[in-house]
């Protein structure tokens, strides 16, 4: 019997093993690995003091809150009211970036239903809106057609229709652009098609030029950019880093593009499931790269209203994820404090899938508000 303990004893090792290894991926992914870490419900009661809101309150959908125009202008459509669309990008003017945001919204919708559209180009041929809408459409269409999951996990008809869409959508995107006079949109538009068909580095090159010729400081051309660049798509995490530094230098603060490098570092991240996030973020060109974001979001503030206020939220959700792993938790704090509410955006999407990343999130900020208040305490205690 005695024997059969112990070989029954060894049977179960591996069983262990693997259950230490997933108890200690569980500590790594979702707190800091600090034998003195806080507890979940001090945690918890730390960010309800600060006023943060639970997990059961938190948008997974939005980097922040709905915006009253847009959510208008997309029931308008939906009834078939392609005029209210019309109106919606023409008032971007030429704010390019505001106008991309509005494309944006306009081609994700019409990808889901596109009748209004139709009517749009059909009452107005040869429309530069309607052309890049239809273009931008078209590129959702054919990434919700293949999926979300890794290469290996889509099936080949969903890759076969992927890239006939994409062709299409090529076509539509030269139309935009032979539409669209200096609006650097329609080349912004056509980058995700570099990605999915595979654009030699020279064919990007000139599409980057073209629109850089329009708009050099474009932080959404530069957002696309790198997602080209990176090692998961068509370049090397040495290229993603060397394009990301160069649009960093080349703002100025109030621009935004210190969030470009700030965004490569993370993907390097992202992509190396072994690397020690307390040891990489705490590097000096790390430290250096979100002192200068910091600088560069508080120009940029200064100076935003509304909609502008909203291209300052992916910078304040990257900055909290990267002051939290460089132990800066009241500045941190500063931009969850900003932010809490609504996460459907990077750094927090990629993290895990729904709803595992709002849980991660909130053990991320929980930490964080519980080290501010221990902070806050230490600081009463000396001066009492």
């Amino acid at each position: 019997m005695t024997a059969l303990l112990w070989v029954l004893g060894i049977l179960a090792l591996p069983v262990v093993a693997f259950g230490l290894y997933i108890a200690f991926v569980f500590v790594k992914t979702f707190i800091k690995h600090d034998p003195d870490a806080p507890d979940e419900n001090a945690g918890a009661e730390a960010a309800a003091k600060l006023g943060l809101l639970p997990l059961s309150r938190l948008d997974l959908d939005r980097p922040g809150v709905a915006d009253p125009a847009a959510e208008a202008v997309l029931q308008a459509v939906r009834r078939g009211d392609w005029e209210a669309g019309a109106r919606f990008l023409a008032e971007a003017g030429r704010d390019w970036e505001e106008r991309g945001r509005r494309v944006s919204i306009l081609g994700h919708e019409a990808a889901k239903e596109d009748a209004w559209l139709l009517a749009w180009r059909a009452a107005r041929p040869g429309d530069a809106d309607a052309a890049l809408v239809n273009a931008d459409s078209m590129i959702y269409l054919a990434w919700d057609v293949r999926g979300s999951l890794q290469a290996k996990n889509t099936t080949r008809e969903q890759f076969d229709s992927f890239h006939r869409i994409l062709a299409q959508a090529r076509e539509a995107c030269a139309e935009a652009q032979a539409l669209g006079g200096d609006d650097p949109n329609p080349y912004v538009v056509e980058m995700p098609l570099a990605m999915g068909l595979g654009y030699s580095h020279k064919d990007f090159d000139e599409l980057w030029d073209q629109a850089m010729a329009r708009a050099p400081h474009h932080l959404g051309a530069h957002q696309s950019a790198l997602q080209y660049w990176c090692a998961k798509w068509r370049g090397s995490h040495e290229l993603a880093l060397s394009f990301a530094r160069e649009a960093a230098a080349k703002g100025t603060p109030g621009q935004l593009l210190t969030l470009v490098l700030l965004e490569a570092h993370f993907e390097f991240e992202f992509a190396h499931s072994d690397l020690d996030e307390d040891e990489y973020y705490k590097r000096p060109e790390l430290m250096k790269a979100v002192d200068a974001a910091l600088l560069d979001l508080a120009a940029a503030a200064a100076e935003a209203g509304d909609p502008k206020a909203r291209r300052l939220l992916p910078m304040r959700h990257m900055l909290a994820y990267m002051l939290y792993w460089q132990d800066r938790y009241e500045a941190a704090m500063e931009q969850f404090t900003l932010i809490d509410g609504h996460i459907g955006t990077s750094p927090w999407t990629y993290l895990a899938g729904k709803p595992r990343f709002a849980e991660r999130y909130i053990a991320i900020r929980d930490f964080t508000a519980q080290r501010v208040l221990e902070a806050a305490e230490a600081r009463t205690a000396t001066t009492a």
